[in-house]
């Protein structure tokens, strides 16, 4: 008998510690934020924020505990408006967030061993112009190949490292970074960078219109065509649109063409954007985000950018943007 509740008191104590691990909390304190303030924690993918949760701020203090979609996890956490906000890595275990003596972007945040790093490596990086920090970062990949933070970062800057070093780099990640969401796309960029060149052949591709038919760039060949990559989320981008959209009725009874490729991974964002700003030429998107096909054959590191090609099918310029566009195209078309 006394063996009998003895294995049960071991299946009580195992059923509650498997009930208790890995349970994920963020506790956090600010400082000059009002009563009743409404804070959010959101997935921060760079091509698509989702809500995972919220609270109110009371006595400059606030708990999350929720279930995380997976662990680490990248995220934003910010007020309302923007006005407060600051990106950090989540994991399954409890959390603390003190910006109780400094401000909100620059809070002090424990209890994550992939945000510990994340940390040491933003704070070395301040200071450093943008081609230290390049090399910065690899060595921090090279150090710490089982680190989330390596992969994303790698992910980022594949682009601007080129394929050769991105394959070295990538080939000394641990397996698990391999296989994840941030590995993916560094394996597509690998696959697909076709190395576009000014003064090169432009490098064909097809995906999906706004119709939902496949569309080739190739179609529009013997046309001027400005392949352009952008997002609806991309205030830059957004704010061109209206000289863009001058630059096109302008040019195209001349033989001009817009061929926009959008890293938007929400479809109605995508769309919404479309018809607000009255872009009227053609549209494609794999909703993919950042690991887009295009922009990993054409290496786009950042949005917005764009490829001006001839009607030979020749590369002529890269990311031009109004009066340069414009008189770029004057000179092809006029």
């Amino acid at each position: 008998m006394k063996e009998i509740i003895y294995g049960i008191l071991i299946l009580l104590f195992v059923s509650c510690n498997k009930n208790t691990e890995n349970r994920f909390s963020l506790t956090g304190k600010t400082n000059g934020l009002e009563d009743g303030t409404m804070i959010y924690l959101e997935n921060a993918d760079s091509q698509n924020i989702d809500l995972i949760d919220s609270t109110k701020i009371e006595n400059n203090s606030f708990v999350f505990k929720t279930k995380l979609l997976n662990s680490p996890l990248q995220v934003v956490i910010r007020t309302n408006n923007d006005s407060y906000y600051r990106f950090l890595w989540l994991e399954n275990t409890s959390m603390i967030f003190d910006a109780s003596r400094s401000d909100f972007e620059n809070a002090i945040v424990t209890g994550s061993k992939e945000e510990k790093l994340a940390q040491s490596l933003r704070k070395e990086l301040e200071s450093l112009p943008e081609e230290d920090q390049r090399k910065k970062e690899v060595e921090f990949i090279k150090k710490h190949p089982k680190s989330i933070v390596s992969v994303e970062t790698l992910s980022l800057y594949c682009t601007t490292l080129g394929k050769e070093k991105t394959q070295k780099l990538f080939d000394q990640l641990s397996k698990n970074n391999k296989e994840s969401k941030y590995g993916k796309i560094i394996e597509s960029y690998i696959e697909l960078y076709a190395e576009p060149k000014i003064g090169g052949q432009f490098i064909d591709f097809e995906m999906i219109d706004l119709n939902g038919n496949q569309k080739k760039l190739s179609e529009l060949k013997g046309k001027t065509i400005l392949l352009d990559f952008w997002a609806s989320w991309c205030a830059p981008c957004r704010k061109e649109n209206p000289n863009l959209v001058k630059t096109y009725n302008k040019f195209k009874p001349k033989g001009f063409e817009i061929f926009a490729v959008s890293l938007d991974k929400n479809k109605e964002k995508w769309l919404k954007a479309i018809e607000s700003d009255n872009l009227k030429w053609y549209h494609v998107n794999d909703l993919k985000g950042q690991g887009n096909n295009a922009t990993m054959i054409y290496g786009v590191e950042g949005i917005p950018d764009s490829f001006l090609i001839d009607n030979n099918g020749i590369i002529v310029a890269r990311d031009l943007r109004g009066k340069e566009l414009n008189k770029k195209l004057t000179e092809l078309l006029e």
